[in-house]
């Protein structure tokens, strides 16, 4: 993975991260969230994956059932957002819109995702600090604006 700073006023900073071929999305856009104290941010990308995992929110269940795509997929879009937990280690909140060669398309939370041949990822720092906390009742972890971050 290859980053480059585009901008850095206000307090905000904006990076491009280009994945390389063969890259595990969501840990490599985390280590870097982390390598750079990213405490909030928004995340946007385009590009392509050998195989991926979305997943759909069971609301009953209060879990996500995994979706695979095993197999070449355009990233139609991704967007999403960067917090904290508890812990203080980034907690992203990603969805994406997968294309399939025939045309149909595969969505959902962001799980996993094999980049080919490249994954172009914006992520957008503003002057903040967002924490992510763990809901009981829903069993997902959502941004808690009464928290300290």
């Amino acid at each position: 993975m290859k980053e480059k700073i585009l901008t850095s006023a206000g307090g905000g900073r904006t990076y491009i991260l280009v994945l390389d071929e063969g890259d595990e999305a969501l840990t490599s856009i985390v280590a870097f969230a982390e390598k750079n104290e990213i405490s909030a941010a928004s995340v946007t990308a385009i590009g392509a994956f050998r195989e991926a995992t979305v997943a759909f929110f069971e609301f009953e269940a209060k879990t996500h059932r995994e979706i695979p795509v095993a197999e070449q997929s355009e990233v139609l879009s991704m967007i999403g957002d960067i917090a904290v937990d508890d812990a203080g280690k980034a907690s992203l909140h990603l969805h994406v819109v997968l294309g399939l060669s025939d045309g149909s398309t595969r969505g959902g939370h962001f799980i996993r995702g094999c980049v080919r041949p490249t994954l172009e990822v914006i992520v957008r720092e503003t002057a903040a600090n967002l924490r992510r906390r763990k809901d009981e009742s829903l069993g997902i972890a959502l941004i808690d604006l009464s928290a300290e971050a």
